[in-house]
């Protein structure tokens, strides 16, 4: 697993360097490495696939706007989920946000046919559940569950320190286990 994550952070920093000494398509090797995970990861923040496009519409724009500010002793991966992230968030806290689509409505989250009925009642709960957190929680419950990351990992991406990560996602589990009983009774 090291071995691949060193690989894939060269490969990030080869991308860079030749975006930067002017071969575009390399803007098209990073666009194809992170636009499924971003969008996937937008989407699960946000819950609305427009809302997750626009998202990953700005974030490239971003990235590919301040890429000579990048530090290559970082991790790129880092960058970018940090910048979708953060544009999750805004769109989050954005107050005339109120409309909420299924998750189920859109597409590479997960294959419908695969799922019983049961289980997607169940994941319909558990999206509303996670809708209802605040959206500080729905990032770090959805970066260590959904995504897998670590808790470096997310503290990283997140640039908080992983006791308040640990602290969050205990938060945020006590928060999604009580919504989820509310929606049962």
């Amino acid at each position: 697993m090291e071995q691949t994550t060193q690989m894939a952070d060269e490969r990030d920093r080869a991308l860079v360097r030749e975006y930067l000494e002017g071969q575009r398509d390399a803007a098209t090797g990073l666009v194809d490495r992170y636009h499924k995970r971003l969008y996937n990861l937008a989407l699960r923040l946000l819950a609305n696939a427009q809302d997750a496009e626009d998202v990953i519409q700005t974030v490239f724009f971003n990235v590919f706007e301040k890429l000579r500010t990048f530090d290559p002793r970082y991790r790129f991966f880092s960058w970018i989920y940090r910048m979708t992230v953060n544009e999750s968030l805004n769109v989050l806290k954005r107050p005339s946000r109120k409309r909420m689509m299924a998750l189920d409505d859109a597409p590479d989250i997960a294959a419908p046919a695969l799922r019983s009925s049961g289980a997607t009642d169940a994941r319909d709960r558990i999206d509303q559940a996670l809708a209802r957190l605040k959206p500080d929680d729905r990032a770090v419950v959805v970066l260590k569950h959904l995504e897998a990351f670590s808790y470096e990992e997310i503290a990283d991406v997140l640039g908080i320190p992983v006791r308040t990560v640990k602290s969050r996602l205990f938060t945020a589990r006590e928060r999604l286990r009580l919504t989820l009983r509310e929606q049962v009774e």
